[in-house]
């Protein structure tokens, strides 16, 4: 029998407490290198923090999280650091684009950070999110839609085994949005990453392999 394949990300009984509270309260879940799965649930259920201890962001007070196979539980944060860089893509809710880079500076940070960028593939990013007109353009002269494809471009860069979103389409209006969730898909089945999202929009939920409802720190 041939061996199942490693999941590009796992998490074993996850707990985060904050005070009394447990914000995470036993969460579970494995992602495989082809899987899209969509974790839903309403504001204050627990899905920023979920989605920062996946990506490494954030430690766990209990649990384990694999990725790519290798448990990052105990790393130290050099190590911690390394891993996330070279496995994880993050698009997040508010962007996080730094205002004094340009388009293509911020599309390209984690590969200058991994000392391997490579300019073909994120030039075939820009042409293919219609960003190579805006390249040079700071992201303050960028519409909302422009800058979410910054950020996905940022994302694929370092070609990921697994990117993560958080309310990827929370800021956009439905014509932006689904634009940019078809260039991320699309990409996606390209590049083979696994991709991760968490998000109260229920425009999503038909796009996804998957879908998971976090509420009150629990998934089911």
């Amino acid at each position: 029998m041939r061996p199942e394949p490693t999941p590009a990300l796992a998490a074993s009984d996850l707990r985060v407490y904050r005070g009394d509270r447990a914000v995470l309260d036993g969460v579970s879940l494995s992602v495989a290198a082809d899987d899209s799965l969509l974790v839903r649930g309403p504001s204050g259920a627990g899905k920023t923090t979920l989605f920062a201890v996946l990506g490494l962001l954030a430690t766990p007070d209990e649990g384990v999280v694999r990725v790519a196979g290798r448990d990052a539980s105990g790393l130290p944060e050099r190590e911690r650091a390394r891993l996330r860089r070279e496995t994880i893509g993050f698009v997040f809710q508010t962007f996080r684009l730094v205002e004094d880079l340009t388009a293509r500076e911020n599309a390209a940070l984690p590969a200058e950070h991994a000392g391997s960028p490579e300019e073909a593939w994120l030039d075939e990013l820009f042409d293919r999110l219609g960003l190579a007109a805006v390249a040079d353009q700071y992201p303050p002269t960028l519409s909302g839609g422009e800058r979410q494809r910054v950020a996905v471009a940022r994302a694929l860069v370092n070609r990921p085994d697994v990117v993560l979103a958080d309310e990827p389409t929370g800021q956009l209006d439905p014509g932006t949005a689904d634009r940019v969730l078809e260039l991320l898909f699309d990409l996606r089945a390209d590049t083979g990453t696994a991709l991760v999202a968490t998000s109260h929009d229920p425009r999503l939920a038909d796009r996804f392999d998957r879908r998971l409802r976090l509420v009150d720190g629990r998934l089911g």
